[in-house]
């Protein structure tokens, strides 16, 4: 493979971490398809700040940023190296792109990064950088985002966003993963979305809002759909791959995107 895919993974309930069942498995046969990287960008629908951010620390610990969950999942540790150098790179190209991203030499990786990546990379040895959003901004402007970190990936650095298919918290039915309780917006925009991602319309994609079934209802917030604007802004131009769907709690869409090449599965 000449260039690293970049990938887009709905990351769901921290629970997940105690038990990922068919979506950890989902997770592990992605990271079997992919090179091993050099180091990995996640941008975490969990992290946000104006004009973006990047971690610099030489270790990233585990930030427990949820509530009201069983105490084990507390005691779950997903350290990993930090990647500096990298970390000041990019935040020294966006500078003089005149984009002053805030370098952040304390903040740890939050849910929507360790939780997957535990499952893709168990071991915890590949360097990590989180990247943040920012929620004043557009859907094009995060696009625009992924294609400023494309360059990375000729040098083996994985690009992922994390986040969610669909995310209305106020809709969850537990448990439920298909049936008449799963709402039908949830369906519908998981099935718009698909069609012009594998379709790579990007014009649409952007205008997600005014043309998707659904759309406001499937994300009160954009936090959890802006990363994969950067996913799809950094694999501009390569195939698009479904590589998971599935709907967990009634409402979370848990589907998984790679744009560029694959292993076979």
């Amino acid at each position: 493979m000449s260039r690293m895919p970049t990938v887009f993974v709905s990351h769901g309930s921290p629970m997940l971490a105690l038990g990922a069942g068919a979506t950890g498995e989902a997770w592990q046969q992605l990271a079997a398809r992919i090179p091993r990287p050099s180091a990995i960008v996640m941008v975490s629908a969990h992290w946000h700040e104006a004009d973006s951010g990047v971690t610099g620390a030489a270790e990233l610990e585990t930030i427990h940023d949820f509530y009201g969950f069983p105490a084990p999942l507390y005691d779950v540790k997903y350290p990993v190296p930090g990647a500096p150098q990298l970390a000041r790179a990019i935040a020294d190209g966006f500078a003089g792109a005149g984009l002053p991203v805030t370098l952040d030499p304390r903040r740890g990786a939050d849910h929507g990064a360790w939780v997957p990546l535990k499952s893709m990379y168990p071991q915890g040895d590949i360097p990590v950088i989180q990247m943040a959003l920012d929620l004043r901004r557009s859907t094009e402007w995060h696009f625009q985002l992924g294609q400023a970190l494309s360059q990375l990936r000729d040098a083996g650095v994985l690009i992922i966003g994390s986040g969610s298919i669909t995310h209305n918290l106020r809709d969850i039915v537990p448990g439920v993963s298909s049936g008449p309780r799963i709402p039908d917006y949830v369906p519908a925009f998981m099935d718009w979305m698909h069609q012009h991602v594998i379709a790579n319309d990007v014009p649409a994609l952007i205008d997600y809002r005014a043309q998707a079934p659904g759309a406001a209802r499937a994300h009160p917030s954009e936090d959890h759909l802006l990363p994969l604007y950067v996913a799809m802004g950094a694999g501009e131009g390569d195939q698009a791959e479904r590589v998971y769907t599935a709907i967990t709690e009634g409402c979370l869409g848990m589907d998984i995107y790679a744009f560029g090449q694959l292993a076979a599965a």
